[in-house]
């Protein structure tokens, strides 16, 4: 739901084709939620595809170091650009950094007809 726009069957628009998410990759995209304009994380692995809101649990701010251009730790795990916080894939918590214990904000969202939606 890049831009809040309903299909002519009033469901939203996807967030993006599955095909522009490569296996084991990250993107950003933007989303309406509660009627706010947010950034999303989004990681694909496999057919499964998760998603968090682009903002570290630590200090509140972006997790990309340029919009959309995430940073990878060598074990896989996502890590903040600001402060080094590093996350893992599979529930968004955070395992190591100044913020160890907490969570990325899960967004849902789903694989259908091709594309990702929120969920």
């Amino acid at each position: 739901m890049r831009d809040g726009s309903q299909d002519s069957d009033g469901s939203t628009a996807p967030l993006l084709a599955l095909e522009r998410l490569p296996d084991g990759g990250l993107v950003e995209v933007e989303a309406v939620l509660d009627g706010d304009a947010e950034s999303l994380v989004l990681f694909r692995e496999g057919d499964v595809v998760r998603g968090w809101l682009n903002i570290c649990p630590h200090a509140g701010r972006r997790l990309d170091w340029s919009p959309g251009q995430f940073l990878r730790s060598k074990e896989g795990l996502l890590v903040c650009a600001a402060h080094g916080a590093s996350f893992e894939l599979d529930r968004g918590e955070c395992v190591a950094g100044p913020c160890r214990g907490e969570s990325l904000r899960e967004v849902k969202v789903q694989v259908r007809h091709g594309a990702v939606w929120l969920g």
